[in-house]
């Protein structure tokens, strides 16, 4: 490299940096607006940025925008590591791993393979794990393949702040990541998880629009692990106590506005609201299951935030569209007031206690409830409009000095024998042969089976993580993997940009304080956020 360009790489860097110092000061203050507040050193910042790739040589003109979004997606992902934590009351802290001074050079060093994820919904002991003692059963004649399942607690946000600060460190301690669909842009902007080889990026039985979070900027940086989109459960028994008739039950031809009715005839009857009883709940807590439900609501009057490269792409008025349809479905003539403070797990208990004849849940809830009730007391359908796409995708991670046994691993577990054990734990699978019989569909991997199966049920029952289980019937199965496949190939994405964290905390804050006040300023709302979310998107 000769001193002229390396002084105006030099340059080139210094001027990236003082422009993701500034976007950095820009992010906190947007954050601010919204109550948002954590003790930052810019200082520490830059730190962070210091211990990533730097560059070898200086980068031509046509790069420079790309390093310029990189920098500020590692500032802002450095900022929200600690953000996160402070707006949920979480302490942040990662899971220190195991140690990683065995690293060693090539991608083969000793095991063993560490996998990074969340805590698993099936359980203590749930599917996750059951496959990773599946691959170490099929490997125990070799070491270098052993795999460790490290799962981090807290909820998404604080995950997703772990993963950050322990990938942003240089840490090998984990090789494979479990991440969430929406981190997917960020991590690969920032360098944090390796592309994927071209000749193991494509493979047609994953869904379509499954396999499209996987990818960004036109390169596949992970393979799609399980799926999840939202659903609509109800109360088979409060609905026919309400004198509700079989061909008026929900089916996947309802709107918003058939729930809204169904509800009305409910409360015109059987519905006690001074009980605590009402028609329906939804997670409304102000963390990442707002947001979902917020994009739910958008969607449902069309309207979108960004555009497929990630830039935003709403006004004002678009989102007082879409803010005015979340107060619709969340009216509190419908909605059960404790809502507001739910998250998953409140709100399954609140269905199971029959507080509310309607719930808005994820897959799983199909084979908790289970333990709970009784097969003719409740059923599931699709949600009405568009629901969220939601998931998890397994990455290596970029500074894994074991990557192609980590990427032998990833392609065991995404499997389609694999997918069939998800499914029948109660995941939604991403390959199609696990919802349709195929020339590629394989049953689930018989060990994984035994050990989910719920005592004395039939083969290939899902199974709960919890309790005595009341399996449904097999009909009754099979209309829900019909459900929830379709449900799969209508739904819509959360915006899919590097800053999600920024985006997702910025709505979060801005929703959450229009729900709690009983008679908002519709128009300043949607003023105010416009102007946030422009910042947010654009990574200052």
């Amino acid at each position: 490299m000769s001193a002229t360009e390396k002084e105006t790489g030099n340059t080139a860097d210094r001027g990236t940096e003082s422009v993701a110092r500034t976007g950095t000061e820009r992010a906190a203050r947007a954050a601010g607006a919204y109550g948002l507040r954590a003790a930052v050193s810019l200082r520490a910042v830059v730190r962070l940025r210091a211990t990533a790739r730097p560059a070898a040589v200086a980068r031509p003109r046509a790069h420079h925008s790309r390093r310029l979004r990189r920098l500020r997606a590692l500032a802002l992902g450095a900022l929200l590591a600690l953000v996160a934590p402070a707006c949920s009351g979480g302490s942040g802290d990662a899971d220190p791993g195991p140690d990683g001074s065995g690293k060693a050079d090539g991608t083969t060093a000793v095991g063993p393979i560490v996998v990074a994820s969340g805590l698993d919904v099936t359980g203590s002991g749930g599917v996750r794990q059951q496959l990773i003692e599946e691959w170490n059963r099929q490997h125990q004649d070799e070491p270098n393949l052993r795999a460790k399942l490290v799962e981090l607690p807290g909820g998404a946000d604080q995950q997703r702040s772990q993963l950050l600060g322990a990938l942003q460190s240089g840490s090998s301690a984990y090789d494979v990541v479990n991440l969430d669909i929406t981190w997917i842009p960020e991590f690969a902007e920032a360098g944090l998880i390796q592309a994927l080889p071209d000749n193991e990026s494509a493979d047609p039985d994953f869904l379509s629009r499954v396999r499209g979070t996987t990818v960004w900027e036109g390169r596949t940086y992970a393979r799609p692990f399980n799926s999840d989109v939202g659903l609509l459960y109800y109360r088979r028994d409060l609905l026919k106590k309400g004198g509700i008739t079989k061909d008026r039950m929900p089916n996947g031809d309802w709107t918003w506005d058939s729930l809204y009715s169904s509800i009305t005839t409910l409360d015109n009857g059987i519905l006690d609201r001074e009980g605590g009883q009402a028609g329906w709940t939804t997670q409304l807590r102000q963390y990442e299951g707002l947001t979902v439900n917020t994009i739910e609501a958008f969607a449902a009057v069309g309207v979108e935030l960004v555009k497929e490269d990630g830039t935003y792409r709403s006004d004002p008025k678009e989102l007082k569209k879409g803010l005015n349809e979340l107060l619709r479905h969340t009216d509190s003539d419908r909605l059960l007031p404790a809502a507001l403070s739910s998250d998953e797990n409140t709100t399954l208990a609140d269905f199971a206690a029959g507080h509310v004849a309607y719930l808005r849940h994820w897959p799983y809830a199909y084979g908790s409830l289970q333990s709970r009730l009784k097969p003719d007391q409740y059923s599931v359908t699709a949600l009405p409009g568009h629901a969220v796409l939601g998931g998890q995708n397994l990455a290596v991670s970029a500074d894994s000095p074991r990557a192609h046994n980590a990427r032998e691993l990833i392609k065991f577990l995404t499997s389609s024998e694999s997918e069939r054990c998800l499914l029948d734990a109660g995941f939604a699978a991403t390959r199609t042969s696990a919802y349709e019989p195929t020339a590629a569909s394989r049953p689930c991997w018989p060990g994984v089976a035994a050990a989910l199966r719920p005592a004395g049920s039939a083969p290939g029952a899902p199974a709960t993580g919890e309790g005595s289980a009341q399996i449904p019937s097999e009909s009754d199965r099979a209309a829900f993997t019909r459900t929830l496949s379709e449900a799969l190939e209508t739904a819509v994405q959360r915006p899919r940009t590097p800053y999600y964290g920024a985006f997702t905390q910025v709505l979060q804050s801005a929703v959450h304080e229009m729900l709690a006040d009983g008679s908002p300023d519709i128009d300043a709302m949607a003023e105010k956020l416009d102007a946030a979310l422009e910042v947010a998107f654009e990574g200052r």
